[in-house]
């Protein structure tokens, strides 16, 4: 049977594929329940994966939600599963990349905003439908939209139910880097490259503190730095003795 999650491992770089291409790539309980064991074993993975890149087969990021599977009524492991499974993959240590393409709605949306960049392709599309279909979040669109776009744009992409192009996200915050379509895959490796190269215990020291301090005041968040910080990480002696050789 074809697998919803596919993961792949390279060079420390981990790439999770949502795999439903046939449905553009819609979020059911069965590729929840896969995502979960992915990012449950990446969290206990940090020596050996320095960043994670989260894509999807096809021409779609995710459409969002599978409308069949409410429909249904879905089973969920245990209550909030969705909802639990994003923070799970928002609070990986490792630094996590969106990789986006064609639409990018509503619980996809939520999905890669639970990363901590994307990158997204030209034709790329962007929405938060939940009020066109009586719904209301649940897996923490109120929370992190706002976080990058301010409330305005949240409040704007929320309330109209409206179908955003990649420029005008671009324009708002909510992607970080936008690419030709055929340049996203290669564009999106470069990137993850350029994270591995670095320190995977000074990135995953950053990743942290910037999440702890998130909302403080500056006078709270610097005194959380200078209190958690550890300065020189593991392998700092070994890269600055490197410094200036070939």
């Amino acid at each position: 049977m074809d697998k919803f999650v596919l993961r792949e491992d390279k060079d420390r770089i981990c790439t999770l594929t949502l795999n439903r291409p046939e449905a553009l790539n819609a979020l059911n309980m069965p590729l929840f329940v896969e995502l979960r064991g992915h990012v449950e074993a990446l969290s206990a993975q940090v020596h050996h994966v320095a960043c994670i890149i989260l894509k999807s087969a096809g021409k779609s990021f995710s459409a969002g939600h599978d409308l069949k599977d409410i429909q249904k009524g879905e089973r969920p492991p245990e209550p909030h599963f969705q909802a639990r499974t994003i923070q799970a993959l928002a609070e990986l240590p490792q630094p996590v990349i969106a990789s986006v393409s064609g639409h990018c709605y509503t619980g996809g949306l939520e999905l890669a905003l639970g990363s901590d960049i994307i990158i997204a392709s030209r034709s790329a599309k962007f929405a938060d439908t939940h009020s066109k279909w009586g719904l209301s979040p649940l897996w923490g669109m109120t929370q992190r939209l706002p976080r990058r776009v301010g409330q305005s744009r949240a409040k704007q992409m929320m309330f109209t139910s409206d179908v955003f192009s990649v420029a005008a996200a671009e324009l708002m915050g909510l992607i970080d880097i936008c690419v030709d379509d055929e340049e996203l895959e290669q564009a999106t490796l470069n990137l993850a490259e350029r994270i591995a190269a670095n320190s995977t215990y000074s990135n995953q020291v950053n990743k942290a503190l910037l999440s702890v301090t998130d909302g403080l005041s500056i006078q709270a968040g610097l005194a959380y730095e200078l209190a958690h910080s550890p300065g020189a990480c593991t392998d700092a002696q070994e890269r600055v003795a490197s410094f200036g050789k070939k």
